[in-house]
């Protein structure tokens, strides 16, 4: 494995640093609004049900292996909170998906030195409205079948202690595939072959999957990272070959 495979936290950061500039701060500001909005909602549920959610996750013991309780107890809070994120990311990339992909492209045009100030147009916005939302409909089919296996494996008792480990990995993979199909996306590329470059890039991908979803769970800096991430997946795409890959896939 190189040094190159494992270049996802050079490409967040260089996102975040990014979508800071000048020239593209406009199009930052509706996906952090909603951003914002949504991580308020997080908290305030978290606060409400999260006992509830460990209680119903924790698997019922004799009495005398009560003691196992306490060892089990991180566990299930882990899984939960795992859980809890992961669904709220991907409601929040859903909502967002519009501003996402609208600031995917002008942040294309600038890692490409074409304009360092791209123009905000909203009929451009509504424009993609469509195509992007169909898209979103796509990654959650691709994301439905599978969350929903971890789901009930996380009731089923032994087998579930596996199912935090589990829900990290498909989170880090889900981080990347959600990221990269923006610029992918706007590129005309279809999914399949968005996966399929995806995983000829396996080391590239999950390494900024998991900086973005470690990112993601430090509060504050949570707000920002989406459309860094967006920023930062679209510089990967760039650099990476996408362009090369769209032009033979694009149809004339």
């Amino acid at each position: 494995m190189s040094l190159p495979a494992l270049s996802g936290p050079q490409y967040l950061r260089e996102g975040l640093k990014l979508v800071l500039s000048p020239g593209l701060r406009l199009f930052v500001l509706l996906p952090l609004t909603v951003n914002v909005l949504l991580f308020v909602g997080l908290i305030w549920l978290a606060m409400r049900q999260f006992g509830l959610w460990v209680e119903a996750f924790m698997p019922s013991l004799p009495d005398w292996l009560t003691f196992l309780e306490y060892l089990l107890w991180p566990v299930f809070v882990a899984l939960v909170v795992l859980m809890v994120f992961f669904t709220f990311t991907l409601l929040a990339n859903v909502i967002a998906a519009p501003f996402n992909g609208f600031l995917a492209e002008k942040v294309e045009v600038v890692a490409r030195g074409e304009d360092t100030a791209p123009p905000f147009s909203w009929a451009e916005l509504l424009a993609m409205l469509p195509r992007t939302l169909a898209r979103e409909a796509r990654k959650l089919a691709y994301f439905a079948p599978r969350a929903l296996a971890l789901l009930v494996l996380s009731f089923i008792p032994v087998l579930n202690i596996v199912a935090a480990p589990l829900w990290l990995l498909f989170g880090v993979w889900m981080m990347a595939v959600q990221y990269i199909d923006y610029p992918a996306d706007n590129n005309r590329v279809s999914w399949a072959e968005m996966l399929t470059w995806l995983r000829q890039r396996r080391w590239q991908s999950l390494s900024f999957g998991a900086v973005t979803y470690a990112a993601l769970l430090v509060p504050g800096l949570n707000l920002l990272i989406m459309p860094a991430a967006v920023a930062g997946a679209t510089l990967l795409w760039v650099r990476e070959g996408g362009q090369s890959h769209a032009l033979v896939k694009r149809p004339s």
